[in-house]
């Protein structure tokens, strides 16, 4: 009985504990992300964009843009992603054929060059509705840089260990 006793009073004693640490939520900048019952907006939010101070009729510009340019790129990633599929399945056959492998591999770069340019164009237009004071302190904020040391904000690239797709 007193060797229960302890035990029970030991699981309270850590439930107790631990609590707080379940208690924390997400970083407040962050707000709700994927899977959240938000649009994808990876590609929209720019953390630079809440230190420039947009007026709300950019604001509404941008997010036009911004569900445009998702619409737009949809079709490329759906296709990026099962060519990426693909290439997966050819690098896990017994013996692997180097020229489907090569073949797919030009067919994920081509899909992702073609992305690359539509993120450029939405950049672009983006570009022109700020005024040259946002566009300074923009600039030397970064446009999508994150926290850390290197490029991307120490961010790795998804697709830099192996054969994948980087969004």
């Amino acid at each position: 009985m007193k060797k229960l006793k302890f035990i029970l009073t030991a699981i309270g004693v850590s439930l107790l504990l631990t609590a707080p640490v379940f208690a924390w939520g997400p970083p407040a900048e962050r707000g709700m992300g994927y899977g959240q019952n938000q649009p994808d907006n990876r590609e929209c939010a720019f953390r630079g964009f809440n230190k420039i101070s947009l007026s709300e009729e950019q604001k509404t510009k941008i997010d036009a843009l911004c569900l445009a340019h998702l619409k737009d790129i949809r079709p490329l990633r759906e296709k990026m992603f099962d060519r990426s599929v693909e290439l997966r399945r050819l690098w896990l056959e017994p013996n692997p054929d180097k020229n489907k492998i090569y073949a797919k591999q030009k067919e994920v770069r081509a899909l992702r060059d073609q992305l690359e340019d539509k993120r450029t164009a939405y950049r672009l237009e983006i570009n022109k509705l700020l005024t040259p004071e946002q566009k300074e302190k923009l600039a030397a904020y970064g446009w999508d840089r994150g926290t850390g040391f290197g490029p991307r904000g120490g961010k790795r690239d998804r697709g830099a260990s192996g054969p994948g797709v980087s969004f």
